[in-house]
């Protein structure tokens, strides 16, 4: 089998050496603290966390750095590898790992994974396009952001999951960091610096359970409730066909073509049922975002029943303003089979590809993959 997860892969080399002598962490004292015979743990960490993909690998391609921010590990672990970055300076810096994450996210990537400390997902935060999701792996003195997982295992357990085809949740998750001067002094400073979306366990909304499962109904309701709350002015919504999208016109009031295409702009329906044509004219050089579902037990979110949705109009409005929304339970029918696009153009089928955040409830999300 071919790789088709791209996992980019970031590692701080020098992240949390300065614990271990005592200097409570890396920041300004690393070679102080190599010179004290501090031993860098992160790639240990980061190794433990990859063992776990060991089983997955044929469906695995690392994307990342070069020499000890990733690639030395990736290849010494029989990963396939594809170099994005070549850091400037020896030993690498905070500017190497920024670098790094905008060459890979410009190569395309599914998940960022990364080892280090708060200074490590600080600097990742900084650079990270929202529509991206991240993941780290322990490898700092000081922990304090809610982007890491539990353990290296559990990091690599995770990511596991996704390569599987697993439901996984997602959601946004804090970047803190603490002022290490003042943390050598004995005082703790800890403030947000921003967030990152990061894969998590799989849950269900309280609300929406029934004896554990879900309720379409209430789901439905949930989910139609978060997409209104989410919509912005002079931004048209491009709402695509079926149940699903019908019920978030319903939640704005609105009439719906169920097995059509409709846009709406600042709560009011601008044009019913259009055709491809139309619709280009409507979104082409305007902020434009599509919300649209997948057909029940197929998978497909393109090519079936709403070619209105023409490659032209896709492009216009850009992969990362794609608003997948669907239950649980019709993700879960699929049996983990990957979502489909058919758009009649198979260069933008392949841009199409790869792990996408599907809104499943209220402020609720999960990781799906589109393509093969």
């Amino acid at each position: 089998m071919s790789a088709s997860f791209r996992l980019g892969l970031v590692i701080n080399p020098l992240a949390g050496v300065g614990g271990a002598v005592g200097l409570k962490g890396s920041d300004g004292v690393a070679e102080q603290a190599l010179a004290m015979g501090a031993v860098p743990q992160a790639g240990h960490r980061t190794e433990q966390a990859l063992s776990q993909l060991l089983v997955l690998q044929q469906q695995v391609i690392i994307k990342t750095a070069a020499g000890d921010m990733g690639q030395a590990l990736a290849e010494t672990m029989g990963f396939q590898t594809e170099i994005c970055y070549q850091p400037k300076q020896h030993p690498t810096c905070a500017q190497d790992t920024e670098a790094a994450v905008q060459a890979l996210v410009a190569s395309g990537i599914d998940l960022l994974l990364f080892a280090g400390g708060d200074g490590t997902a600080r600097n990742i935060c900084q650079v990270l396009p929202e529509h991206v999701s991240a993941l780290g792996i322990p490898a700092g003195c000081k922990i304090h952001s809610g982007v890491y997982a539990i353990s290296p295992t559990a990091a690599g357990k995770l990511v596991a999951s996704l390569v599987a085809g697993d439901l996984v949740s997602i959601k946004q998750a804090d970047v803190m960091d603490i002022d290490e001067q003042a943390f050598r002094a004995g005082e703790v400073k800890a403030r947000r610096f921003g967030e990152l979306h990061i894969p998590a366990a799989l849950q269900y909304v309280q609300s929406v359970k029934m004896g554990g499962k879900e309720s379409e109904e209430l789901v439905l309701d949930d989910l139609a409730a978060w997409v209104a709350s989410q919509m912005e002015d002079d931004v048209r919504y491009v709402m695509g066909s079926g149940s699903t999208v019908a019920a978030v016109m319903a939640e704005l009031g609105l009439d719906n073509t169920l097995l059509g295409v409709d846009v709406v702009e600042n709560g009011e329906l601008i044009a019913k049922d259009v055709t491809a044509s139309q619709l280009l004219e409507l979104v082409q050089d305007y902020p434009s975002r599509l919300i649209i579902t997948l057909i029940g037990g197929q998978g497909h979110v393109f090519g079936r029943g709403n070619q209105q949705l023409s490659p032209a109009v896709i492009r216009a409005i850009g992969r990362e303003h794609i608003w997948l929304i669907a239950t649980k339970t019709k993700l879960q029918q699929l049996a983990g089979r990957p979502l489909l696009a058919d758009t009649g153009d198979p260069r933008l089928d392949q841009e199409l590809q790869g792990l996408l955040p599907v809104l499943t409830g209220y402020n609720d999300y999960v990781m799906y993959r589109l393509g093969e």
